[in-house]
């Protein structure tokens, strides 16, 4: 992570300069948390929210392809309002792959952690308030994620894990490579929304997507099936392929005469 900010904030005297410094650190950190919570809530909000209200609505409901896109448009949005603040990760996964890949404070990652969790959570409960006050609503899956029986197509706990390994190694890959210092400016917001989109768009019918920890956690609190019997899996697998995405990337794409530091405009998404 870039710390230059934390850096630079002006110290009256040389007692006091120490403790200002330590001050502005705090404050940053606190702004970049925030930034996380909110990015969180907005994906969970978002994405799940047009699962839950949208998706089945009689006649005019919105389906996978609908879904895709509204989770792929959280990021997207958020990527842009919040990224330059945090770096945009709204994602336990994609803060460890970043960690592996070179591109964030190992450090940092337990408190990011803990923001992202509680920005879900957050969501999942606002979520919860307005789709109960539909008349004879009930919660049923909540768009949790799940194999077997919980599963929308029905796939094993297989297929569960390996299409969440692969997907979350690929989301880095898209992550790390569009914030590269080579990558054309301005766009990775762009291609890791797309990116999410098409991620959803395949592996909906198998686990109703994953790929991140913390919005899987969020519903499957609320969810009236056995999804937090299954929780696991949606940790496990995406920390794994994230950490594969990570080693991909650092060990294997990053160019070796680069530092391959993130780009000013966007560190992830």
């Amino acid at each position: 992570m870039d710390s230059k900010a934390w850096r630079t904030a002006p110290s009256r005297s040389a007692s006091d300069g120490p403790r200002l410094e330590g001050k502005d650190e705090k404050t940053e950190m606190v702004k970049k948390l925030a930034a996380e919570a909110f990015g969180t809530f907005w994906l969970v909000f978002g994405g799940c929210g047009s699962a839950v209200l949208a998706a089945g609505f009689p006649e005019l409901g919105i389906g996978f392809v609908g879904v895709s896109l509204a989770f792929g448009l959280t990021v997207l949005t958020m990527a842009y309002a919040v990224g330059h603040i945090s770096g945009g990760h709204f994602n336990p996964a994609v803060s460890l792959g970043l960690a592996i890949g070179g591109r964030f404070a190992w450090s940092e990652m337990p408190l990011y952690w803990i923001a992202q969790v509680v920005g879900g959570l957050v969501a999942a409960v606002l979520l919860y308030a307005v789709a109960s006050g539909a008349p004879g609503w009930t919660a049923g899956g909540f768009a949790s994620n799940g194999f077997g029986a919980l599963s929308p197509g029905g796939y094993g706990l297989m297929a569960a894990l390996l299409i969440e390994v692969i997907l979350t190694a690929g989301f880095l890959v898209i992550i790390l490579g569009a914030t590269s210092p080579k990558a054309p400016a301005g766009f990775a917001p762009i291609a890791i929304g797309l990116g999410l989109t098409l991620i959803h768009l395949i592996s909906i019918p198998v686990t109703n997507t994953s790929v991140n920890p913390a919005r899987s956690t969020a519903v499957a609190l609320f969810a009236e099936t056995g999804a937090l019997g299954q929780l696991w899996v949606f940790w496990v697998a995406p920390l794994v392929g994230a950490a594969l995405g990570g080693l991909i990337w650092a060990g294997v794409l990053a160019a070796p005469d680069s530092t391959d530091a993130p780009s000013d405009e966007m560190k992830a998404a």
